[in-house]
């Protein structure tokens, strides 16, 4: 662009360069362009629990509500209840198979799953939250899928991008829900730097 000299200055302006104020301040006066802020939206990442068992103890519901109320929108948390197969004349290869098909129909389209299996990676808190800040920031869909009494069906297991201990210790399946709960709290508070892990 050309520049045109002021007249009784000694600055040219032309393109990206201060100009003289027209009114409101003293003749001659200069400002600078203002710099135009970009907003950007934080990054949303949603996370499913689905479990196969519909009715839980009193105490667990409560548990996991208070725990679900805890998650900020853009760390979204729902747990999903699978309808268990009935137990009673049926092959336990059976059972599974029918609720791996309802735990696939209940998982969100295109989610990574990580499957809960005993035999699964032993991870500590700190390597999980490692984890889901790579697939957050991956833009991942995580699913954490639950069994029932039997376990996962096996063709599940394999097509899980993982499998995940919870623990070494055998716990009651509605425990089970509330410790996944509680973690991923943690792993959120580990990523928002929030006080509730000290570790």
């Amino acid at each position: 662009a050309r520049n045109h000299r002021i007249r009784g200055q000694g600055a040219q302006v032309g393109a990206g360069a201060v100009r003289p104020q027209e009114g409101g301040e003293k003749a001659g006066a200069l400002t600078r362009p203002r710099a135009r802020c970009r907003r950007f939206a934080p990054t949303v990442m949603r996370i499913s629990v689905v479990a196969v068992g519909q009715r839980q103890p009193r105490w667990a519901d409560e548990a996991a509500a208070d725990f679900l109320a805890r998650f900020p929108g853009d760390f979204a948390v729902t747990v999903r209840d699978v309808k268990p197969e009935p137990r009673r004349g049926q092959a336990v290869d059976r059972l599974r198979a029918a609720e791996a098909e309802r735990l696939r129909a209940a998982i969100p389209a295109g989610s990574l799953v990580v499957a809960l299996d005993e035999r699964g990676t032993d991870w500590t808190t700190l390597q999980l939250a490692a984890a889901m800040r790579g697939w957050r920031d991956a833009a991942e869909t995580v699913a954490f899928a639950i069994g029932g009494p039997d376990g996962l069906d096996a063709a599940f297991k394999r097509d899980a991008r993982m499998l995940l201990r919870l623990s070494s210790l055998t716990l009651p399946h509605a425990l089970a829900r509330i410790v996944l709960l509680e973690q991923l709290y943690r792993v959120w508070s580990i990523l928002a730097n929030h006080p509730y892990h000290r570790g």
